[in-house]
């Protein structure tokens, strides 16, 4: 995503410690939404059982998600794209329902495509076909942010909200990129194609080394999850172009990430998300806009928690006032104060990140299973005295995984039979704070 790197992260802050607090679609969106670890908001999973967009939901979390805040603080709000997987579902109101704190809502009824799908728009159903230039959803989120740009009051602040489906499957590029990228392969280091010796089970089950079969369906997804993000690329090109000739680029923060990682071939599982590795919670983020230097790149770890308290700090909100887990990185990007920093006395985040993950089976090619009822897990990372990685199974195992990634940092060996007994049980005590944490004391646990 060339144009990407150089519109936003040259331009602005590339943060190469950016995690997700779980990554698995809706529990990740809910935390980017509230600004809460999964077990504080109560998103386990993509379904309804899970908490995806449920009634449950609907009434509690999304009552106090960052949308809401900023509407009160008279911005004008926009939101186009995939919303939570079970939007729009008869059990969470249909189409009919918009959750609070949008002006203008565009969202996908359900998960990802590209084209055949339905939208609320502001509440009204509308169904789409497989007509590019009328409804590829990539281009069509676009297309109405540039006219909500052009119709809104030039005298109130503005959010937008943009979630392409790329690259999500089914992978479905834009015509004219269909053929790019044919000779592009999964990159075979690492962890590529390794055993998952002294993993949990579902490492220790797939065929090593993976068969032809494998091979060719995770070479082939990555090449079309490729092309599909030519378009999200089109898309940062057309954004930047229209802010600047509207006299309003220098004025705004642009961030771009994802809500989890991914694999292709690492450990011989083919293609999915939702491992406690990091080729899954690793996502990217950039930022641009006032008072960032660019091309800069900064170590400090950040968390998809940390994104909700980051736009209310830019909107000049008092941070006490909400109750939130992650805690504003703002002040790490800007090199003066240009707004209000309402957490410019505290210490910035002690190196730390909670995954946990209650999740559904789902099987890919040659029957490898990539997930499981009992691929539950919890892990504290670290980057500051000790590059550690340290997750605990909720499973008959109780299987405990532990990695030095500046020695491995692929994480290869799980060297928990190897590690100082004091570090472990440090490590332990301090994933039973994380898991009971809520708002302050989130940010207050040490090691």
């Amino acid at each position: 995503m060339k144009k990407t790197k150089a519109l936003i992260g040259d331009a602005g802050a590339t943060f190469s410690n950016a995690f997700t607090a779980t990554p698995l679609c809706c529990p990740s969106r809910s935390s980017i939404l509230t600004g809460q670890y999964p077990h504080n908001h109560s998103v386990r999973n993509n379904s309804l059982d899970g908490n995806c967009s449920s009634p449950l939901w609907q009434k509690g979390p999304e009552t106090t998600a960052f949308p809401v805040y900023l509407s009160k603080q008279h911005y004008q709000t926009f939101y186009a794209g995939k919303y939570l997987n079970q939007y729009g579902k008869k059990e969470t109101g249909n189409v009919g329902y918009v959750p609070p704190g949008w002006d203008q809502w565009h969202a996908l009824m359900g998960n990802s495509q590209y084209y055949n799908y339905t939208l609320s728009v502001n509440g009204k159903e509308e169904q789409h076909g497989d007509n590019y230039e009328k409804d590829y959803l990539t281009d069509l989120i676009l297309n109405r942010s540039l006219h909500f740009l052009d119709d809104r009051s030039p005298q109130r602040p503005f959010f937008i909200m943009l979630s392409p489906p790329a690259p999500h499957s089914p992978w479905t590029a834009a015509p004219q990129y269909e053929k790019n990228f044919t000779d592009v392969k999964a990159p075979r280091d690492g962890s590529f194609d390794k055993p998952g010796k002294d993993k949990h089970w579902l490492l220790r089950q797939p065929s090593n080394p993976m068969p032809s079969t494998s091979l060719n369906f995770l070479d082939n997804a990555y090449r079309k999850r490729w092309q599909t993000l030519l378009s999200v690329d089109d898309m940062v090109e057309a954004l930047v172009k229209k802010l600047e000739g509207l006299k309003e680029l220098n004025n705004t923060y642009i961030f771009y990430t994802s809500d989890n990682g991914y694999h292709t071939g690492q450990f011989s599982l083919p293609i999915d998300k939702r491992q406690l590795y990091d080729f899954d919670i690793r996502i990217p983020l950039m930022v641009r806009g006032p008072g960032i230097k660019p091309q800069q790149t900064l170590l400090a770890p950040v968390l998809n928690i940390d994104l909700a308290p980051t736009f209310l700090d830019i909107s000049g909100l008092n941070l006490s006032f909400v109750n939130m887990d992650g805690q504003s990185f703002l002040s790490q990007m800007v090199i003066e104060a240009i707004v209000p920093l309402k957490c410019s006395s505290m210490s910035w985040r002690n190196a730390k990140c909670l995954s946990c993950c209650s999740l559904l089976q789902q099987c890919f090619p040659d029957c490898v299973c990539e997930d499981a009822y009992n691929n539950t897990y919890a892990c504290v990372r670290t980057l500051a005295e000790h590059n550690l990685q340290y997750c605990e199974f909720a499973d008959t195992e109780s299987f405990v995984e532990v990695y030095n990634l500046t020695s491995d940092p692929h994480q290869l060996e799980n060297i928990v039979k190897k590690v100082d007994p004091t570090l472990l049980q440090a490590m332990n005590q301090r994933l039973i704070k994380l898991q009971s944490c809520e708002g302050d004391s989130c940010r207050a646990t040490k090691i």
